[in-house]
């Protein structure tokens, strides 16, 4: 069996994954960062993105769209604190694009600080979950 760490995926809207992973690769602020067992301690920001989960005994690696976040890695513990996540197969691309348009149509009007604030974060879940569903279109998923 290859070797191992735990990995916890949390949103702001509860946990995503909490399990078993061989590797991870993130969308770390300064480039992509791929996190093995035993990897050195790290703490990076994450960009919006796709984070590739490698499980143990599954031929397809599972991927889980950030919107943002925060990165914390011990040698067999990687934290993952999302902003907004979304496991790929969520994705329901119609949806998207109406919550996406819905957003920038609020953010014309005028509205409180921490109105905008909310919708910004709303506006780049949706913008998130877009590029991830067209990056799969491109994959010929």
């Amino acid at each position: 069996m290859a070797m191992t760490m735990r990995l916890d995926v949390v949103s702001v809207e509860g946990s995503l994954f909490s399990g078993i992973v061989e590797s991870v690769v993130a969308p770390a602020e300064m480039g992509a960062v791929g996190i093995y067992p035993g990897h050195a301690p790290l703490l990076t920001r994450l960009k919006p993105g796709a984070v590739r989960l490698r499980i143990p005994y599954q031929a397809e690696e599972e991927i889980v769209y950030v919107s943002g976040g925060m990165l914390e890695v011990q040698p067999y513990k990687v934290t993952l604190l999302a902003d907004v996540a979304m496991r790929e197969k969520a994705l329901a691309e119609a949806d998207l694009h109406a919550e996406k348009h819905r957003a920038e149509a609020v953010l014309k009007d005028r509205v409180t600080a921490d109105a905008y604030a909310r919708l910004e974060v709303e506006l780049a879940k949706a913008l998130t979950y877009v590029q991830g569903v067209q990056k799969l279109r491109r994959r010929g998923f």
